[in-house]
């Protein structure tokens, strides 16, 4: 392959060795035997000595972090062809940390100028890019692609099952909800009209309110019945009768049967 090469540097002396040594880590055959376009102390240009879209091949030999500078990267972009290839080679001598961060940078700024595959050669002292093929700021349109319904093959050799042939007689059958049974004497709720359970007839049998002998001789277990319906619960025997003493029969007053109106 032959190709143009234009190597610049922000030294005084550019040797055409060291300009070659560089090339050669492309492994692009052929560039090593042209006749390359020599710049030096370009950190004062403000543009290559080029034309546009002219060089195949642009090698930066630097000494300088800062160089080269934004501007000449822009000059970089210009005169190289579509495709073309940028090489930046650091010379200054620093500990790897520096060298890292210079290589970092250096990277950052060729993807910030355009450049594309950006990537890092010779022990960590070079870096390479491309110029795209297009021309920056270009624009086309996208074909796009219709979007079709999903195709959905059936396979014949498989025989659809009906799902209700999975059930049983059993999973057919309507649940029965357990009958709820409250009609014992004693349950929260009272015989209905026209019981015919029996429940009603059970409900006349229970003797209701104190018996006799609770009467005469009253006594408490809680200690409280004696002191009156306030301090009575709800299923004490003596409810509606009037405050008596421990041991001494209830008496009922005159009037205690008495309607009130």
């Amino acid at each position: 392959m032959q190709g143009s090469v234009l190597a610049f540097s922000d030294d005084i002396v550019l040797p055409v060795s060291a300009i070659s040594t560089a090339v050669s880590e492309l492994g692009i055959r052929g560039v090593e035997q042209c006749d390359p376009q020599i710049v030096t102390q370009a950190s004062s240009l403000n543009q290559l000595p080029a034309e546009s879209s002219s060089i195949d091949i642009v090698v930066g030999i630097c000494q300088s972090a800062e160089f080269p500078s934004g501007r000449l990267f822009e000059e970089i972009s210009r005169v190289l062809k579509p495709g073309g290839t940028v090489l930046i080679h650091r010379t200054s001598q620093s500990v790897t940390e520096e060298t890292d961060k210079t290589i970092f940078a250096l990277e950052r700024k060729l993807l910030l100028a355009g450049f594309l595959e950006a990537e890092v050669l010779g022990l960590k002292s070079m870096v390479k890019a491309k110029k795209p093929v297009w021309k920056i700021g270009s624009s086309f349109t996208i074909k796009k692609v219709a979007k079709s319904a999903p195709k959905v093959q059936i396979n014949d050799d498989f025989d659809l099952i009906d799902e209700d042939s999975l059930l049983s007689e059993e999973d057919l059958k309507k649940p029965q909800l357990p009958i709820v049974d409250d009609c014992e004497v004693g349950s929260t709720r009272k015989a209905c009209k026209n019981c015919t359970c029996g429940r009603a007839e059970a409900e006349q049998k229970v003797e209701i309110g104190p018996t006799t002998e609770q009467i005469n001789n009253p006594q408490s277990a809680c200690g409280s019945c004696g002191l009156g319906d306030a301090f009575r619960c709800s299923t004490c025997p003596y409810k509606g009768l009037p405050p008596f003493k421990l041991g001494e029969k209830v008496s009922l007053s005159g009037n205690f049967l008495a309607a009130d109106i």
